[in-house]
C-alpha cells in the first residue's frame, strides 16, 4: 500500500519500524516489500532488501524473494542483472520455479534474444521444472518478433504435444504474429482452433485478420471472418467497425461502408473522429455530399 501510494521511503523503513515495536519482520514481510518496490520500478531498492535478508541470521530468502526481484529486472529489460541474480539463487541452493524461468524467457524474448530465451527454456526442462502456457506463449511471441515464424509454429506444436491448453493471449499472439509476418492466410485456421477450444473470443483477436484482408483488398473474406466472429457470440468493437468502413471505402463500396456505419450506430457503438472523418472524406470524393453531411452529424 505504501509503495502504491508513493511512500517509498516509509515502506523501506518498515522493517526497522516493526523491530522498534518488538516485532521481527519475517521473509514474507520482506517479500511483500520487494514486490511493492518492483511494482513501481524501484528494483534496485528491492535488490537491497534481498541483500539485507541474505545477511540476517534469523532469515533466509526463498524462491519468492529471488523470483520477485528477477521479475522486476526482466520487466525493465535489465536481463544481465536478472540472469546474474538467477545464478546467485541457484548457487545458494534455492530451486527456481516455473515463474522464475518464465520471467527470464519472456524478458529475453521481448528483447529479441531468442538464443538466451531458448537456452533458459532448455535449462528449465533439464531441471524438471514444468513449462506452462505462459512459457510457450513467451517463446512463440519472441520468435514472431524476430520474424522466425517456423520456429514460432514449432513451439506451438510442442505446446500442443505437451497437452498444454492455449489461453486467449496465446491465440492473440499467434494471430497477430502470423498477420505481422505476411502469413495472413494461416490466421483463419488459428481462429477456428480458438472457436473449438472453449476459450471465449474477444474482438482484438479477430481485428488483425480483418485488417489484413481489408488492406489486401479482399473485403469478401473480411465479411466471412466477421460472420464467423458474430456466430461465435463475439461482438465487433469500435476498431472492428472502423477497419470495415475504411476497407469498403478503399474498394469504392460506399453503400457497404454506409451500411456498416449505420449498424455501428444501431448497436450503440459510438464512432470516433477518425472513423467519421475517413468515411466523410470518401463519401465526398464519391459525390455523396448528403450522406457525408449525415455522417458528420454523428459527432454531435
Amino acid at each position: 500500500m505504501l509503495c502504491r501510494a508513493g511512500e517509498i521511503n516509509e515502506a523501506f523503513r518498515l522493517p526497522e519500524d516493526l523491530r522498534s515495536f518488538g516485532c521481527l519482520p519475517d521473509v514474507v514481510s520482506y517479500n511483500t516489500l520487494m514486490h511493492g518496490m518492483c511494482r513501481i520500478s524501484e528494483v534496485d531498492r528491492a535488490r537491497g532488501l534481498l541483500n539485507e535478508v541474505c545477511l540476517k541470521r534469523e532469515l533466509a530468502p526463498d524462491v519468492v524473494s529471488y523470483t520477485t526481484v528477477i521479475l522486476g529486472y526482466c520487466k525493465l529489460s535489465r536481463m544481465e542483472e536478472g540472469s546474474l541474480l538467477f545464478d546467485e539463487m541457484v548457487r545458494s541452493g534455492i530451486e527456481p520455479n516455473t515463474l522464475t524461468f518464465n520471467a527470464l524467457i519472456d524478458g529475453f524474448g521481448k528483447l529479441g534474444d531468442m538464443g538466451s530465451a531458448l537456452a533458459m527454456y532448455e535449462k528449465m526442462v533439464f531441471c524438471g521444472c514444468p513449462p506452462d502456457v505462459a512459457t510457450f506463449t513467451s517463446l512463440i511471441n519472441g520468435y514472431f518478433r524476430v520474424g522466425q515464424v517456423k520456429l514460432a509454429m514449432e513451439m506451438w506444436c510442442e505446446m500442443n504435444g505437451r497437452n498444454i491448453f492455449a489461453s486467449l493471449y496465446t491465440f492473440s499472439v499467434l494471430v497477430s504474429g502470423l498477420c505481422n509476418n505476411n502469413r495472413l492466410s494461416e490466421a483463419p485456421d488459428i481462429l477456428r482452433l480458438l472457436n473449438q477450444s472453449g476459450v471465449v473470443p474477444q474482438p482484438f483477436i479477430y481485428n488483425p485478420v480483418i485488417d489484413g484482408y481489408c488492406k489486401s483488398g479482399n473485403v469478401d473474406e473480411t465479411n466471412n471472418i466477421v460472420e464467423e466472429m458474430e456466430g461465435n457470440s463475439c461482438k465487433p468493437d469500435k476498431l472492428t467497425y472502423t477497419i470495415l468502413i475504411i476497407g469498403h471505402c478503399m474498394k469504392g463500396r460506399m453503400l457497404e461502408a454506409i451500411g456498416v456505419f449505420d449498424k455501428m450506430l444501431a448497436v450503440s457503438c459510438a464512432p470516433d473522429e477518425i472513423t467519421i472523418n475517413n468515411l466523410r472524406s470518401c463519401l465526398l470524393k464519391a459525390g455523396m455530399p448528403g450522406e457525408a453531411a449525415r455522417v458528420k452529424k454523428a459527432l454531435g
